[in-house]
């Protein structure tokens, strides 16, 4: 498979760390016969430019399986991708219903249009704006911290360790998640851990550098969110795994 993708990611401004995870442009991700999105823990606002010249709009939920790419008529993809607490303040909406699938938004949707997807610079600013403007005036602390500590701990952190140290019963967490994203919070923190993996795994390090129980569950895990042992993943055959083929992990 000769891949030949224009990748490039932008960080966001500070001011929106809490529910950005960063812009990125990829071109020509779809020309390919096949290929493997693992899951990552995001929830990715695509715009795209189709080879017919149709624009589209769509919304992406938590993926918890791999993800067979197969050929599209996608010419160029700008996108936003959000961490999951910008669900309820900056989308305003559950995507527990959309748990490894996606549904389209309006062509219209935030005054974007086929010619915004010309200059990516020119989307990001467009785009950080509109984030700025929907940034709302008061926040549940313990969401942030929640996050802030998964994400700081790549997910190694039990339920009962976040609910001692954000002050919120396991109980009503494991609630939100299931009622805003569509699955558990153990489950999201293994996504999160896995997404850690990826990037030893891409440097060879086949055994766990993360808190796994062994290596069998380590395999195991891996297995699951990406479809293929440690060591298949890292051998990448025919450039498979979008993440190894584009950039790192993070």
């Amino acid at each position: 498979m000769n891949i030949d993708l224009q990748y490039r990611q932008i960080k966001p401004d500070k001011s929106l760390t809490d529910f950005v995870d960063s812009f990125w442009l990829l071109q020509d991700q779809f020309t390919r016969n096949e290929g493997v999105i693992v899951p990552n823990g995001k929830i990715d606002l695509f715009f795209s430019k189709m080879a017919n010249n149709e624009f589209r709009v769509t919304l992406m939920g938590l993926e918890t399986k791999p993800k067979p790419l197969t050929k599209q008529d996608v010419s160029k993809v700008f996108a936003v991708s959000f961490n999951p607490l910008a669900m309820e303040y900056i989308l305003q909406r559950s995507i527990a219903n959309l748990l490894d699938s996606g549904m389209r938004l309006g062509n219209d949707f935030w005054d974007f249009n086929i010619d915004d997807l010309t200059n990516f610079d020119t989307f990001c600013k467009k785009a950080t704006q509109k984030i700025q403007s929907l940034l709302p005036q008061e926040i549940d602390s313990r969401k942030i911290n929640l996050f802030k500590l998964i994400f700081a701990t790549n997910g190694e952190i039990t339920v009962k360790e976040l609910s001692e140290k954000i002050h919120w019963s396991s109980r009503q967490i494991n609630r939100y998640f299931n009622e805003q994203f569509g699955l558990s919070l153990k489950a999201y923190c293994k996504i999160i851990r896995f997404r850690a993996s990826l990037q030893h795994i891409k440097e060879g390090k086949l055994f766990p550098q993360h808190n796994f129980t062994d290596q069998s569950h380590f395999i195991k895990d891996i297995k699951k969110l990406s479809g293929v042992s440690p060591k298949e993943l890292h051998k990448n055959k025919n450039d498979r795994f979008l993440q190894f083929s584009v950039s790192a992990t993070k």
